[in-house]
């Protein structure tokens, strides 16, 4: 990854320098080194302690000392004035510069190497340990920034958000490589072709930064570039943002894993839709067309003469067939939505009672027990949506349980849905019921429960009505669950939000 900065600096305000001992540490070691020494023969001098041995390891350790603040020069500093105040006040002759015995000539000379090279030593520690520390710390700041991002919503920006905080940057946009501008090019000259940058995240103030108004454009690979505004980046910071730029690649890959699985299980969605589709029109579709045409066959017939009561009876039964047409496309156009995710609900106030009119018409009168309470708060709901999940639920219900009323009832007490107050609606029965294994099966599209014995007690359908009632439940924000009928049986449950605003 190679970057590149526009401001100049050393380091801006809270930001670490380079690792090393920084400027300040080096003046204070510099007057250390030019007062300790002195300060070390003025002590002598007034307890009139002349020891010459002694005394070069005070200035050795004050050297060492002097390392440890300021590093390698000052420690030569003081090794220096330190060795020549042992030649003036503690050699042979005292108070001169001379040196009258050869021996103390080597001492002196081995006494400043050794000062200097442990000074060397100590401030090469010292800036290792603080490269350490500085190391410990990055390692730290790129962790601390792994485990973000595994806890994030994944999301560029807040990432980005995480980049810009870690740096001091003003702000910071990423840039995604596409095609180049222009006509087709031969694969010859498509490599010499300027890709064309588009902006895919930025964090900061808007707009977004263009290469114009960047102090440092970072090239994370071929295809993503992050650019940065703000002080220079220092040494470490630019080890770092090579870090962020691999997390960015990173971040960037799982999305597109992320998007990609969802387009394969909207592709899984949909094969498993189209078979069914194919599945039904080949025997739950062709049935009632079969018998339309019979009977339209039957009465062009102009050899045969029919009573009228044969007529109606033909003529009955066409009808039916189409309205059994008619719902089972009316079903496989909304499970087509609801699949797709295009449902839109328009949401007013409506009480239960409003879509009952519709939502019954068709289903015989002596099979419809109405047990609403009077005078029930509306609920937030669409009126043609709620109209096609009770029109489902009681037409399920008429189905499944051919010996026994389907009774209708509400409560609101204690009722909640989303974290808002709701109302229920309860269409329960009294056939035969579903074992609780086979509750959640319900509610799949295509699914139908017991098809044997459909097909035996002349039931049709292609198992869509309670599929299709649960997605327009949850598309208004509620919810639909199938739960037993005391005594034997099995009763829906519609669970939506009361209307909070005026009543149309």
């Amino acid at each position: 990854m190679n970057g590149t900065g526009a401001g100049k600096g050393t380091a801006l305000p809270g930001r670490p320098g380079v690792p090393g001992i920084g400027r300040g540490r080096v003046l204070a070691g510099l007057a250390l080194a030019v007062l300790l020494p002195p300060a070390v023969e003025l002590l002598v001098t007034a307890v009139g302690y002349r020891n010459f041995a002694m005394i070069m390891l005070l200035h050795l350790a004050v050297a060492v000392a002097v390392a440890a603040v300021g590093g390698l020069w000052p420690a030569v500093v003081a090794a220096v004035l330190g060795s020549s105040l042992l030649n003036y006040f503690s050699a042979e002759p005292v108070g001169s510069f001379s040196i009258a015995d050869p021996s103390t000539l080597f001492i002196l000379v081995v006494f400043l190497a050794v000062a200097c090279g442990v000074g060397l030593a100590v401030g090469l520690a010292t800036r290792r340990a603080q490269e350490a520390a500085h190391a410990g710390a990055e390692a730290l700041a790129l962790n601390e920034l792994a485990l973000r991002i595994l806890r994030s919503d994944g999301s560029l920006e807040s990432f980005l958000d995480k980049i810009r905080a870690k740096l001091g940057m003003e702000a910071v946009t990423l840039l995604e490589a596409g095609p180049p501008d222009g006509p087709v090019r031969t694969p010859a000259t498509a490599r010499r072709a300027e890709p064309r940058w588009h902006v895919l995240a930025s964090s900061g103030p808007q707009p977004p930064l263009g290469h114009a108004a960047a102090d440092h454009a970072a090239v994370v690979d071929a295809h993503y570039t992050l650019l940065l505004r703000g002080g220079p980046l220092s040494g470490q910071h630019k080890r770092m943002l090579a870090a962020f730029g691999a997390y960015v690649v990173a971040v960037r890959e799982r999305q597109q894993l992320v998007q990609s699985r969802q387009d394969n299980l909207r592709l899984t969605e949909g094969n498993t839709m189209r078979t069914s589709i194919l599945r039904a029109v080949s025997h739950d579709l062709r049935t009632p067309l079969a018998g339309i045409k019979l009977a339209v066959s039957s009465l062009r017939q102009e050899e045969i003469s029919f009573s009228p009561e044969d007529e109606r009876e033909l003529l009955a039964t066409i009808e039916d067939y189409a309205d059994r047409l008619d719902h089972l496309v009316d079903n496989l156009l909304d499970m087509s939505r609801i699949t797709a995710d295009a449902v839109t609900p328009h949401l007013r106030g409506l009480a239960w009672e409003q879509v009952l009119p519709d939502a019954l018409r068709g289903v015989p009168e002596d099979r419809i027990r109405n047990e609403l309470a009077p005078n029930l708060p509306a609920v937030e709901a669409d009126a043609g949506m709620l109209e096609r999940v009770v029109a489902n639920l009681v037409e399920n219900a008429v189905k499944y349980a051919p010996g026994s009323d389907v009774v209708l009832r509400s409560r609101t007490a204690g009722v909640a849905v989303g974290g808002r107050p709701g109302s229920e609606l309860r269409v329960v029965d009294h056939g035969g019921g579903v074992p609780p294994s086979d509750i959640l099966a319900l509610f799949l599209p295509f699914q139908r429960l017991d098809d044997a014995g459909s097909a035996r007690e002349g039931r049709s359908g292609i198992g869509l009505g309670l599929a299709v009632a649960k997605g327009f439940t949850e598309a208004m924000g509620g919810t639909l669950t199938a739960e037993p009928t005391p005594g034997g049986g099995l009763t829906m449950v519609v669970t939506l939000p009361l209307w909070e605003g005026e009543q149309l």
